[in-house]
């Protein structure tokens, strides 16, 4: 079934990746960018299903504004993939709160407003595919990423949220996470980071040393990661969270890892705080739905 897509940040990197696949498997796109001027070769392949677009996702007219020419052109939207996003690698002490404010509102208000303004057509026919691209940065903690990933974090818990409230009729969610991409990501990352203040050396400086290392030698694929999100539009049948790459499994597992050790540590003192007689079968069961 032909479906049509609407896809921030289709310019470069995943996004790209993302657009060329779904072009190629004969699905009409919106594809939303920036400069939708760098999108010139695939509308010349594509003449009559590609639709490039011009959108600053942090704009929430502007992406009602790109529903609507999605639904003009192709009658419909069936899959959305929010996929803008940038970071920036720096202390918090040493990031603008212009810059920390742009980052969260790219990376997660832009899927805020994308979902707005979709979401209404999804209900009403009863379908479609939300597919937001987090990151494993949305389920660990990085020194120097820290409005980055606080934006992440906020995309996954809002999609998990978001897929239960629209599960009952047919509106499908995800929070799709990958680990290293070999993308431009990286290289944006660490190139706009000042000059470190000393005491943030041995955290922040240990991150953009990885990272000099690191750049252009990620594991992760985009041809491939835009496969497995072809696959997932076409599933009825979806996880709130899919890690992708053997990177994230590893970085999730440790962090993870730290947390349930650290609860079970702290598990005396978290109950402490209890009113004293507390019924906790009886909590356990209003907690699940079950109250009687």
């Amino acid at each position: 079934m032909i479906k049509t897509w609407l896809i921030t940040g289709s310019a470069r990197g995943l996004g790209r990746s993302i657009t060329e696949a779904a072009l190629a498997a004969g699905n009409n796109v919106v594809a939303t960018a920036r400069d939708p001027g760098r999108l010139a070769d695939l509308q010349a392949r594509y003449p009559d299903t590609l639709l490039p677009f011009a959108l600053d996702v942090t704009d929430a007219e502007a992406a009602k504004a790109a529903a609507s020419v999605a639904i003009d052109t192709f009658g419909r939207i069936d899959v959305l993939v929010n996929n803008a996003g940038f970071g920036h690698t720096a202390p918090f002490e040493q990031t603008t709160a212009e810059d920390f404010r742009a980052q969260v509102d790219t990376n997660f208000y832009g899927v805020v407003n994308l979902i707005r303004a979709v979401l209404p057509g999804m209900r009403h026919r009863h379908s479609g595919h939300i597919i937001n691209i987090s990151s494993v940065g949305g389920r660990n903690s990085t020194p120097g990423l820290s409005a980055y990933q606080a934006a992440k974090w906020a995309v996954g818990g809002f999609t998990e949220v978001l897929a239960k409230e629209t599960a009952s009729f047919g509106v499908k969610l995800i929070s799709v996470e990958p680990g290293g991409m070999r993308t431009d990501w990286g290289e944006i990352a660490r190139g706009n980071a000042p000059a470190l203040l000393p005491d943030y050396e041995p955290s922040v400086g240990a991150v953009l040393a990885l990272l000099k290392n690191y750049v252009g030698h990620e594991i992760g694929d985009p041809a491939k990661i835009a496969r497995i999100i072809l696959d997932l539009a076409e599933r009825e049948t979806l996880p709130a969270h899919l890690l992708l790459g053997s990177d994230a499994l590893y970085t999730f597992a440790r962090a993870d890892g730290v947390r349930q050790k650290e609860a079970a540590e702290w598990a005396s003192v978290s109950a402490s705080s209890d009113f004293d007689g507390t019924d906790l079968v009886a909590l356990q069961k209003l907690l699940s739905g079950r109250a009687e």
